[in-house]
């Protein structure tokens, strides 16, 4: 059964950091396109940060230069090191995974594995 478990997610103080964790169970996603969301209440989804099957990343551009995407493919886990938070930062992150190499710098959200979300919450 495929699944992704989220953590990391918790409170911290403006300028703080986080690193949040997707781990992947049955399945190596090798080559698969892979992305970080997240959904601010009142608002709508949002990409942060997409990394391709072959190491590339994409950033919205209010996380550029403060967070990195990366993975471990001993551990088949993604992560998302996020420094300098904002108090805009503050929203739910999912993170999502093709379930298909379809390529592409994002994931396809029509078709993907979605983890169960964790609550990013920066306080000013």
């Amino acid at each position: 059964q495929v699944q992704l478990v989220e953590s990391g997610g918790g409170s911290v103080q403006a300028g703080g950091s986080l690193r949040l964790s997707c781990a992947a169970s049955g399945y190596q996603y090798t080559g698969h396109t892979m992305g970080w969301f997240r959904q601010a209440p009142g608002k709508e989804r949002e990409g942060v940060a997409g990394l391709d099957g072959a190491g590339s990343t994409t950033y919205e551009d209010s996380v550029k230069g403060r967070f990195t995407v990366s993975k471990d493919n001993a551990k088949n886990t993604w992560y998302l090191q996020m420094n300098s938070l904002k108090p805009e930062d503050t929203a739910m992150y999912y993170c999502a995974v093709d379930r298909y190499p379809y390529g592409g710098s994002w994931p396809h959200p029509w078709d993907v594995y979605w983890g169960q979300g964790t609550q990013v919450t920066v306080s000013s």
